[in-house]
């Protein structure tokens, strides 16, 4: 059953999502109102999900593979929004550049020159910018007229019960550097939120275990704190841990680490989103939910977009009308 927006379509614009994944950065545009006419991935898992998921079609294409682009001119977008993968820059990652995945945002970015939509919207992870990748794309974006807005955003001040911090690039033709500056800072919240705040009690747990990427960092974290960065790795409590002086609580026979479902309401997915436990492996549904851009994050990214736009629009009808007043007085 396709996921409806949670509110009613209130744009003409229309979207296409390259690596979309299972559908994080698509859900969340199309909460916040936006049509989302087509979306774009490789991994075979990933795609059968997002197909469960929403009435669009996702098209099953390796596009780092691609030499012509004309095809996507066919769907007329207006935006064009993706988050290139990004495990060759992450800190999770292997953190070189040169593997090959990294290619695919300068990929990315070439699309964007080809079709010149109105709008952009690229997400990586926060130490992109640090990349060799990122001066190329940044100067095909510039050399082809976009102003871009480029920002850090920590999920946990977005609504989301996660401390997850991801680079946006916001791109306008013929627009000016930072113009959505001003809307990201002033809807971020004064305080990160919580997963008691965002799932109640629905957990039944005040504690739970997340696998650190090495024993030097703390493993057990409380319910009244964001989670923790979701990535594609979930393990059990080790039989030999030993607790970290960080860690919120000691270890007992109740202590557990979050199923795979629980993590996708951390990157708030909804409950209703259908991930297909007994069709897929639960080592690709573990990936496929820490790759996500979380659905709030991408929400708030959205509505910050949808103010701007709403913004503009009002000011170009006062500066109609006193255009035609103007005239009206010289007659």
């Amino acid at each position: 059953m396709a996921v409806k927006s949670e509110q009613a379509q209130h744009t003409n614009l229309r979207i296409i999502d390259f690596f979309a994944g299972c559908g994080g950065l698509s859900l969340g545009f199309q909460n916040a109102g936006f049509e989302i006419v087509a979306a774009f991935d490789k991994w075979e898992p990933a795609v059968q999900i997002y197909k469960k998921n929403f009435a669009h079609e996702i098209h099953s294409c390796d596009l780092g593979s691609l030499d012509d682009y004309k095809y996507f001119l066919s769907f007329k977008p207006d935006i064009i929004i993706g988050g290139p993968p990004c495990q060759d820059f992450s800190s999770a990652g292997k953190r070189n550049e040169d593997l090959g995945r990294g290619d695919l945002s300068i990929t990315f970015a070439k699309i964007i020159a080809f079709v010149k939509p109105k709008w952009f919207v690229m997400e990586n992870v926060d130490r992109y910018q640090k990349s060799k990748k990122y001066s190329q794309i940044k100067k095909i974006f510039k050399d082809n007229g976009y102003g871009l807005t480029e920002s850090v955003i920590n999920a946990a001040f977005c609504g989301v019960p996660q401390s997850r911090k991801r680079y946006f690039c916001i791109g306008e033709l013929n627009g000016v550097d930072n113009a959505l500056t001003t809307y990201i800072n002033a809807n971020l919240s004064s305080e990160p939120t919580t997963i008691r705040q965002y799932l109640g009690n629905s957990l039944g747990i005040e504690y739970y275990y997340r696998h650190p990427r090495s024993y030097e960092r703390r493993a057990i974290f409380s319910i009244d704190e964001p989670s923790p960065t979701i990535r594609g790795v979930n393990r059990p409590v080790p039989k030999t841990y030993k607790l970290h002086p960080g860690d919120a609580a000691p270890v007992t026979p109740a202590l557990r680490s979050l199923t795979t479902i629980e993590r996708s309401y951390i990157q708030t997915f909804p409950s209703y989103f259908t991930f297909d436990e007994q069709n897929q492996s639960k080592t690709d549904l573990e990936q496929m939910i820490g790759n996500a851009v979380p659905v709030k994050l991408a929400e708030f990214v959205a509505k910050c977009l949808l103010g701007y736009l709403k913004d503009n629009s009002e000011l170009n009808v006062k500066q109609m009308q006193s255009t035609q007043l103007e005239l009206c007085l010289q007659v």
